[in-house]
């Protein structure tokens, strides 16, 4: 008889979200706040420029193994704008299958097996497990809510480092929180890659979703970090195409030839003309981004209006906001179940989504339901309390 599960799979938990779906079935009644999508359209170049790839010999084939060249120089240009440093599209930008992807081919890259990487908590389950799967610890730096926002407490971070450190895996905006780092805060990051010597691995999945004129900072703009750090992109949420499957990863050359080799040898190649949806997105005239910041910041607006008096984190970007249960006086697997039973919103307990901070709350996402329907949302969640 085969035996069981290996160990790698001991620790690691499922996001929550597929519990919820399930429950909530197909009625069109229930809020869908459990997900993190968008009905937000979209690029539309990006949408031409993937129907016109598909079925052209270019854009169905094997190579390049780590992306079209146009797409990797790209990328560079926008790095560039953002850090103020050179990136050769060669030899240190890597096209990979999503930002996830990405992460995933960082991280075996950089870590071995017992290595720690310290994550703040709350953080994306995705990026926690992760790190589980090849064989590294999580190490949580809890988030404090100061003045209704999230912050990180530098003397948090510090005490979190051991010699077993070897690498940050930091999010900003973060997933699910919306805590949007500030120079303050990455100064502290740099402090403390320094005196742990490791590596920073930047998910900027949704560096342009910030709002109330929060100022955007890469840290590889901080000379101490540009060469600690990995820079993990994607189009799925800043260019809502979730579908197309493709992201980036790029630092310094020295770390990019191993995150090519493991990108190639788990998916060999992302999508050719999804590549060229991509391209399109980055290079375009409008990226739509704007105007989408503005949408998703009137939805969150009005969650924050109507969820007044209620223990929720306002987030600085992003597309969720987290309600705390445990203020409400119960845990938030049961909190979710009264939201959809009462209240009609799907909404996903962060059971599984840091270490002692993410439990206490249910996330609801604001980038999915349009502003029609997420009127009365603070009702509704007052009918499940």
């Amino acid at each position: 008889m085969v035996r069981g599960r290996t160990g790698r799979f001991a620790r690691i938990q499922p996001f929550g979200i597929d519990r919820v779906v399930a429950a909530v079935g197909d009625d069109p009644a229930v809020l869908r706040m459990e997900n993190l999508d968008t009905d937000v359209a979209p690029p539309p170049s990006a949408v031409a420029a993937t129907r016109d790839a598909v079925g052209n010999q270019a854009a169905n084939s094997w190579l390049p193994f780590t992306g079209t060249l146009a797409l990797r120089q790209a990328v560079a240009a926008k790095l560039r704008h953002q850090t103020g440093l050179s990136y050769d599209p060669r030899t240190e930008v890597v096209i990979t299958g999503g930002a996830l992807a990405g992460m995933l081919s960082a991280l075996l890259a950089t870590v071995d097996h017992g290595d720690e990487v310290i994550l703040t908590d709350p953080t994306y389950a995705g990026m926690i497990n992760r790190v589980r799967l090849v064989g590294a610890v999580p190490v949580f730096v809890p988030l404090i809510v100061s003045g209704g926002r999230w912050r990180l407490h530098p003397d948090r971070l510090a005490a979190a480092v051991t010699p077993r450190t070897r690498a940050m895996l930091l999010m900003s905006p973060s997933m699910p929180s919306g805590h949007v780092f500030s120079d303050a805060e990455w100064g502290a990051v740099r402090d403390a890659c320094h005196h742990a010597d490791c590596w920073l691995l930047y998910d900027a999945a949704m560096d342009r979703i910030l709002f109330d004129g929060v100022t955007y900072r890469h840290p590889a703009s901080f000379p101490e970090l540009a060469p600690r750090t990995i820079t993990l992109g994607g189009v799925s949420k800043n260019y809502r195409m979730i579908g197309w499957r493709v992201g980036w990863a790029a630092g310094p050359a020295e770390v990019m030839g191993d995150i090519a080799l493991a990108a190639i040898y788990n998916t060999t190649v992302a999508s050719g003309f999804s590549q060229a949806g991509v391209l399109a997105a980055l290079t375009g005239a409008d990226d739509g981004i704007a105007g989408a910041v503005r949408e998703w910041k009137s939805r969150r607006d009005l969650l924050v209006s109507e969820l007044d008096g209620l223990p929720f984190v306002v987030p600085d970007g992003g597309w969720s906001l987290l309600l705390d249960a445990e203020a409400l006086g119960m845990r938030a697997p049961e909190l979710s179940r009264r939201l959809l039973s009462e209240g009609r919103i799907a909404a996903t307990p962060m059971t599984a989504w840091g270490q002692d901070v993410a439990p206490r709350y249910v996330r609801l996402v604001y980038a999915t339901e349009p502003i029609s329907r997420l009127r009365g949302v603070g009702q509704r969640v007052r009918a499940a309390l």
